[in-house]
């Protein structure tokens, strides 16, 4: 039941996200001075902010872009993880420590110290953003793939597979990929609202999305001077990622605690 509802409302998070311009009709970039900090009504309903932008419009397309920069920072993710993880896992020896060596160092720096140190060498923006937590990320999952190979490259089936002659390629696209995927699904299901705070923390700091885009730590940034007067615009942003890393973080564990310990079995 837990992990049918959380399904449900990520779908419908994610929804809201890809169809944000059917969904909401106001330009969430346009404002309207004479209509700053307008209260909720029929044709705003959350109100305005200080430029007298719709604030329910600039938190649908908010959640655009921060879908958006996970998903593509978890693509990234897994692309160098399962390539590196599988190959250490697989070759073992001195390719694994090799690899391990390099993975080591990344994992010695905590994660949102080394994206500011990548953000100050590649700059602020977006696409920069996602590369540093990208690359900040990947070695833990790295180690996370080369664990899960190293278990399952030892069973049965994969022996038999190694002496009737199948070649390294195959037995890791066929034996060895489909159970990494499901497990790897599982903690990136996991790791979505960490990576979502990331996103929302850099933003605030002004490192990632620029105003006036529509983005939740954008939002919490620009609302921050009027806190006191208004102290109603920062909880809309930040009560949008409370609920975003709640749902996503219910979904991730209820996908664990179904799949995670029988996938290894059942391979």
């Amino acid at each position: 039941m837990r992990l049918k509802i959380a399904l449900f409302l990520s779908v419908a998070l994610i929804f809201i996200a890809i169809f944000a311009p059917l969904i909401f009709p106001h330009n969430p970039n346009m404002g309207d001075l004479q209509m700053q900090f307008s209260p909720p009504s029929s044709e705003y309903w959350l109100g305005t902010d200080h430029l007298g932008r719709d604030i329910l419009s600039r938190l649908g397309y908010g959640a655009r872009i921060s879908f958006f920069s996970v998903l593509c920072i978890s693509f990234l993710i897994v692309i160098s993880s399962f390539s590196v993880g599988m190959i250490a896992g697989y070759k073992g020896g001195v390719v694994d420590n090799v690899l391990m060596r390099v993975c080591d160092v990344f994992l010695t720096f905590p994660t949102f110290v080394l994206a500011l140190f990548f953000i100050a060498i590649l700059g602020v923006g977006l696409l920069n953003v996602i590369l540093a937590i990208a690359l900040t990320h990947w070695a833990w999952y790295a180690r996370m793939v080369r664990s899960i190979v190293l278990e399952v490259r030892t069973q049965n089936h994969i022996m038999a597979a190694k002496m009737l002659g199948g070649s390294e390629f195959k037995i890791l696209c066929q034996h060895i990929l489909p159970v990494v995927f499901v497990q790897m699904i599982i903690l990136i299901t996991l790791d979505f609202g960490h990576m979502l705070l990331h996103v929302a923390g850099l933003s605030f700091l002004g490192l990632g999305v620029q105003a006036p885009l529509a983005e939740w730590g954008v939002m919490i940034q620009d609302f921050a001077p009027f806190v006191m007067e208004y102290p109603h615009l920062m909880v809309y942003p930040g009560l949008c990622i409370f609920i975003s890393v709640a749902i996503f973080n219910t979904l991730g564990e209820a996908l664990r605690d179904k799949y995670a310990l029988d996938t290894l079995k059942v391979a």
